[in-house]
């Protein structure tokens, strides 16, 4: 089985699979590499990703409501990329990248995500629709 491998410290392999649907989700979804990238270091709050302020932080390629915003984060968080922040209240609107969200952003970085295929595009919306776990 194939995986992928990061060389930071703390490093997990995971299979093929689910770096593919991963990627895939990523490709496919309606943010931008630089929301990413800010996730790298620090979480994101939703209100800084929703409306008008991820277009102008970067984040989207077009205004998204706060619950097309927090669907597509949840995909995200489904397929392994992202997490919700905790703090010592609870989980809060701000997310964060996983280990394997990690490793898939250092592969972008300084550019952008390639445009999806159609086929990318129909195979991630009908799994999201469906929420199959493959």
């Amino acid at each position: 089985m194939n995986r992928l491998d990061s060389p930071t410290p703390k490093s997990f392999s995971y299979p093929v699979s689910t770096v593919e649907r991963a990627e895939r989700s990523l490709i496919c979804s309606p943010f931008r590499v630089g929301l990413f990238s800010a996730m790298r270091n620090q979480s994101v709050p939703l209100n800084a990703i929703a409306q008008e302020n991820g277009i102008k932080n970067g984040y989207t390629q077009h205004p998204l409501s706060e619950l097309a915003c927090y669907n597509a984060l949840d995909w995200l968080i489904q397929v392994g990329v992202l997490r919700r922040e905790v703090d010592g209240q609870g989980i809060t609107d701000s997310f964060r990248l996983t280990p394997l969200g990690h490793q898939l952003i250092e592969k972008y970085q300084g550019q952008n995500f390639p445009a999806p295929s159609w086929r990318d595009s129909l195979y991630n919306a009908s799994i999201r629709w469906l929420r199959l776990p493959f």
